[in-house]
């Protein structure tokens, strides 16, 4: 029988999972096996610069910790190594990793949610090709601000031949 000391660290630790969980807006679990020390540490610094944590959980915590966050869907993949990535941006993990995951075969995306939307490898892969938010809204801006400017070049053109008439 476990020691009560240890069971209640699991216990908490479980907790703590669970409560990361429920505060993030998406996540992504992959198979970490078979990447370097230096890979590994070049990822971890590069998940941390865009706010993503990353750590690298026991399966059986892991489990339960989603069972109890309502993410049942993607305990079926908790098996061999699993690391998982939490975010407050929706895709900042899946975009972070899943190019990770193309330049290194050993790295597989497993899968991932946004809420509590549960996502495969290939959504995740999927949602790893949209860009940012802020990406997205500069697109935005940019192509609001093309009609914008024909329109008060159009306007200043009709001001300055009213001004001519004049």
């Amino acid at each position: 029988m476990p020691n009560e000391n240890i069971l209640n660290q699991k216990k908490q630790k479980v907790a703590d999972i669970t409560e990361l969980l429920k505060e993030a807006k998406a996540g992504v679990l992959v198979n970490y096996s078979g990447i370097t020390v230096e890979d590994d540490t070049k990822l971890r610094k590069e998940l941390r610069e865009a706010g993503v944590a990353y750590a690298v959980e026991k399966n059986t915590l892991l489990r339960f910790a989603m069972q109890a966050a309502g993410l049942d869907g993607l305990t079926e993949v908790l098996s061999g190594a699993t690391a998982i990535a939490i975010s407050d941006d929706e895709t900042a993990a899946a975009r972070i990793l899943g190019k990770y995951a193309e330049d290194h075969e050993n790295f597989v995306l497993k899968a991932g949610f946004i809420g509590t939307e549960i996502y495969d490898a290939e959504g995740v892969k999927a949602l790893s090709k949209i860009p940012s938010k802020d990406t997205l809204l500069a697109q935005l801006v940019g192509s609001l601000q093309g009609p914008i400017q024909k329109l008060a070049a159009t306007l200043q053109a009709v001001a300055d031949k009213g001004e001519e008439a004049a």
